[in-house]
């Protein structure tokens, strides 16, 4: 048992009884759940309908920059955490007010993407889409808040499995959900269906309870440079010497998994598969799948410690990649090449992004968590999302096959810097035992902000 900080009374430790007593585990799910939807509607999914409406393929490539937003939310993610939402806040208190509020802007983007027209009329689409990555940010940052503050440090393992688990439940509505009814019923109810199934995200956030945090009064605000860049300097300062090489490697890890899969659903309608044969394999094998990488990962990290399990995971990652280029060389009309090739990427990248998320986690210094760990998860995406941007053109120039290989060949460099940060990070001593038994190793005090 963990005696809770806010209450001072025992608390369970099997994840179903506090499913069933704790009201911040159940929403926490739900919550994770809503969180997982809009990601991928604003480009991903709707590549598929991008490519019916016979959009060009450098135009669909050039539309993955929409979710630029999700790479930028540092920015603003600071703000969220000193300044209440208009209106909302004064009845759910900061956190809470924050997250209703990005969730009705979610749900009217994907109403404006719902009643849009790529084919005739792609501005729109583009314009809808765009806000809809910039509610979707908002979303994520708000929700992690909560996350942080809801709980002490005793249940952050136990609050952060659950968001996963409802948030690849997200995933899989957005995914396979939104391609079946596409498939039977058209984009339209796709999208608003989408929008609907929000609402019970916004249910968890009025029934979940209120961090004690937004009970204190505001601070004094500081200035508004200040505000972005107190994260950016306390995180800089303390990695010292190490900070560079460790974004490089951080902006690098997940580069050649942006670019490939942004040309993934057009590669698979090119090889003439329906939008439900892309949602069987990709969403409902997929999700299974993706738990087994998840699974993996966290075995190997406590099994074979935190950088190994990283190199593992940028090797791991870019060499699946060639699965890809293999499906487009010998896949088309053949559904188990598609499975088979489908499976093993969709396994490394799993295992690949959830080794990467421990590693930024461990990082990120318990006062500023929520906006440092933006920070990394944007230096993490916004290279590859850039890249990702220009693929359609350079499949113009050499195919898919050989654009897949490409994509592989980019975690060479990455893996070599991995192995570099390891051995420099060993003899400067950054990191200390797993003391907490959580499976994160955990820097020694005044080290990493600990």
């Amino acid at each position: 048992m963990h005696i809770s900080p806010q209450t001072g009374q025992p608390e369970p430790t099997s994840f179903f009884k506090h499913l069933t007593s704790d009201r911040r585990i159940a929403m926490m799910l739900v919550l994770g759940f809503s969180s997982g939807i809009p990601y991928l509607l604003v480009y991903a999914t709707q590549s598929a309908w991008l490519s019916e409406a016979k959009v060009p393929i450098k135009t669909i490539g050039l539309l993955s920059e929409l979710t630029l937003a999700y790479k930028f939310k540092w920015v603003w993610a600071p703000f969220l955490e000193e300044y209440d939402a208009p209106i909302f806040s004064k009845w759910l208190g900061r956190r809470r007010g924050w997250i209703v509020l990005s969730q009705i802007a979610v749900m009217i983007a994907l109403c404006g993407v719902a009643f849009g027209d790529p084919a005739n009329w792609l501005w729109w689409t583009i314009g809808f889409s765009f806000a809809l990555g910039v509610a979707g940010a908002t979303q994520d940052i708000t929700i992690d808040g909560w996350r942080i503050t809801a709980t002490g440090r005793e249940l952050q393992p136990l609050m952060s499995s659950t968001h996963e688990m409802g948030y690849r439940v997200g995933v899989l509505a957005a995914g396979a959900g939104a391609l079946y009814i596409a498939d039977a019923w058209g984009w339209k109810a796709s999208y608003l269906c989408m929008a609907a199934l929000m609402s019970i995200g916004m249910v968890a956030a009025f029934l979940a309870p209120e961090p004690a945090s937004d009970l204190k009064p505001h601070r004094e605000k500081p200035g508004f440079i200040f505000t972005i860049t107190a994260p950016i300097k306390e995180l800089w300062t303390r990695l010292g010497a190490m900070a560079v090489p460790i974004f490089l490697m951080i902006a690098g890890f997940r580069m050649p998994g942006y670019v490939a899969h942004a040309m993934a659903i057009p590669l698979f309608k090119h090889l003439e598969y329906s939008d439900s044969e892309i949602a069987t394999v990709t969403k409902i094998f997929g999700f299974g799948i993706a738990l087994a990488g998840t699974f993996l990962s966290a075995f190997l990290v406590r099994k074979l410690g935190m950088m190994t399990s990283l190199l593992i995971g940028t090797v791991f990652g870019s060499a699946s990649h060639l699965s890809l280029a293999w499906l487009a060389a010998n896949g088309h009309a053949n559904f188990w090449i598609f499975a088979f090739a489908v499976g093993i990427d969709g396994f490394a990248a799993s295992f690949a992004t959830v080794v990467l998320i421990t590693y930024m986690s461990s990082l990120a210094s318990t006062e500023l968590a929520a906006s440092q760990y933006a920070l990394m998860t944007s230096i993490c995406a916004l290279p590859g999302s850039i890249l990702a941007g220009f693929s359609g053109y350079i499949i113009k120039s050499t195919g898919f096959t050989w654009f897949f290989i490409w994509t592989s060949l980019i975690g060479i460099p990455v893996a070599l810097l991995a192995a570099w940060v390891w051995k420099k990070q060993q003899s400067m001593h950054l990191y200390a035992e797993d003391r907490d038994g959580d499976g994160i190793p955990d820097p020694p005090p005044g080290a990493l902000g600990h």
